[in-house]
């Protein structure tokens, strides 16, 4: 799975609740839980009764029945587990994991970055396994899963609680929701029901089905722990932190409500040690609904974007601004012929409203401008120099990074498909100026197998930047710069991968 969903935390981290290997434990877990007896009240003063009467034990009342019984779990597991599936992923060795059979993400970030960037040494061809957990929405099979569960991909096989197993198509997937739907070839699934986590309120009872390990629907328990939970990685989703257990193998797993109703999908932990430590993170169902709706209509995810670069602030820039208190989002940088910069938004700026909302923090906005839709006008309410102020800015639509690219529509018409064996695509102005590249950059999309490019070690989305020390600004400049180079030397070519440039030789003889 690609690492980039792991939100490192040292020595801490969040993880992806997902198994790096197909190993599964060869023991079962045993799961006891204790319920304390009941204390009886203290013993009444019986100084002033005749000695001859004995003391009569004051039996407790009956406590309600809202707080007496446990939920109601075995009925609502029996009634939901079979729309709970099992997804096992086939994929390529070399495609996230340079050294298959470590755990890379278990290690300090620079380690990955170091172990990440060697030279591949494993033919192309090997395959590696991964699990994740998901559920059906629909009775002819359309499946929820995390996206990170299914990420790189070339076989996916769903297996059903009576044991079935059907291979899968993903339909679509949403990296900055964590959220796919997939569909197998079935009729008169079961179905787990969505509910509202709108609804949800800090303390309820949640219970979670899934495979951990790969021990296929295992169920656990716990409470809502917190709503809105903004995580680094997570800019766009208002997590639902609970102490459901949740270990590697539960992401895409449903989290059911005492009305057996879906209100979360599993996906990440936070850990020291990879596994379960009584914090868990769940994507809402409202989220979730809205996001599949999108990924079965048209594939892809259409969201709002104000092109602003923002920070929190803490009560000493609070201060420094003349505010009373640390609330909103700091613009640090406006983009250029963006939303924000046509509605008049300057670096310095404090949003402290968006389309009649508050915004408390910069993890806020994100997630108001993303719910817009693109086009649509709103006011953005800002502080500048102390002085309130109401801009009108009209949404522009922010591309992801899973959309599909029209400039490799046509392999035929991809930079270089022949000479090399890759398809390339152009950087966007923001993709260049997040990773400092000037004018350059280009996209690799595909790299056919056995190809010179495959055989240097070039993999799908790495930038290349240069080629003999000259800069490399479209496709069609990549095409004429490998063209004009000598046959018979091999042609040095810097790339950007995972954050970090390196040099790669491609030998066209």
């Amino acid at each position: 799975m690609r690492r980039k969903h792991f939100l490192m935390a040292a020595p801490q981290q969040v993880r992806l609740a997902t198994p790096k290997s197909s190993a599964v434990l060869a023991s079962a877990l045993a799961l006891a839980i204790a319920l304390p007896l009941a204390s009886l009240p203290a013993q009444a003063d019986n100084s002033a009764a005749p000695a001859t009467t004995p003391a009569t034990a004051t039996l407790p009342q009956a406590m309600p029945a809202s707080s007496a019984t446990l939920p109601p779990l075995t009925q609502l597991i029996k009634q939901n587990r079979d729309a709970v599936v099992h997804i096992s992923v086939e994929g390529d060795a070399g495609a996230n994991n340079p050294i298959p059979g470590w755990d890379l993400d278990g290690m300090p970030e620079e380690m990955q970055k170091f172990f990440r960037n060697l030279p591949k040494q494993m033919p192309r061809g090997r395959s590696t396994n991964s699990m994740g957990s998901g559920f059906i929405i629909s009775p002819d099979g359309y499946i929820v899963t995390n996206t990170h569960v299914i990420d790189g991909a070339k076989t996916i096989t769903v297996t059903l609680n009576d044991k079935r197993e059907l291979t899968a198509k993903l339909i679509g997937k949403d990296s900055e929701s964590d959220i796919a739907l997939l569909k197998v070839e079935a009729s008169n699934l079961p179905v787990a029901e969505f509910g509202n986590s709108d609804g949800l309120e800090v303390g309820q009872w949640v219970f979670a089905i899934g495979a951990p390990f790969g021990l296929d629907h295992s169920a656990t328990q716990g409470i809502v722990s917190a709503l809105s939970r903004s995580l680094p990685d997570g800019t766009y989703v208002p997590f639902i932190q609970t102490d459901v257990a949740v270990n590697p193998g539960n992401s895409g797993g449903p989290l059911f409500d005492l009305n057996g109703k879906v209100v979360g999908v599993n996906s990440q932990i936070y850990s020291r040690s990879g596994g379960y430590m009584g914090i868990s993170f769940a994507i809402p169902s409202n989220l979730v609904k809205n996001i599949t709706e999108q990924l079965k209509t048209s594939g892809q995810v259409s969201r709002g974007r104000l092109g602003v670069g923002i920070q929190d602030l803490d009560q000493s820039l609070a201060n420094s601004f003349g505010m009373q208190k640390p609330t909103g989002a700091l613009v640090a940088s406006v983009e250029p012929s963006s939303a924000a910069d046509k509605a008049g938004v300057q670096a310095g700026d404090i949003i402290i409203g968006f389309n009649n909302t508050e915004v408390t923090s910069a993890s806020h906005l994100p997630l108001l401008v993303g719910s817009t839709p693109v086009g649509q006008q709103v006011p953005l309410k800002i502080l500048r120099k102390g002085v309130e102020q109401t801009l009108s800015v009209t949404v522009d639509k922010f591309v992801s990074k899973d959309a599909p690219q029209s400039p490799v529509a046509n392999a035929e018409d991809a930079a270089m498909t022949g000479a090399l064996g890759l398809a390339v695509s152009p950087l966007s102005g923001e993709e260049r100026s997040k990773a400092s590249l000037g004018e350059s950059g280009v996209r690799v999309e595909q790299v056919r197998a056995e190809s010179p490019a495959d055989k240097a070690g070039i993999e799908e989305g790495d930038v290349i930047i240069t080629v003999n020390n000259q800069e490399v600004k479209s496709p069609e400049d990549l095409k004429t710069k490998v063209e004009q180079a000598p046959a018979d030397k091999p042609l040095a070519v810097l790339i950007l991968r995972n954050d970090q440039k390196r040099f790669v030789a491609i030998s066209r003889s």
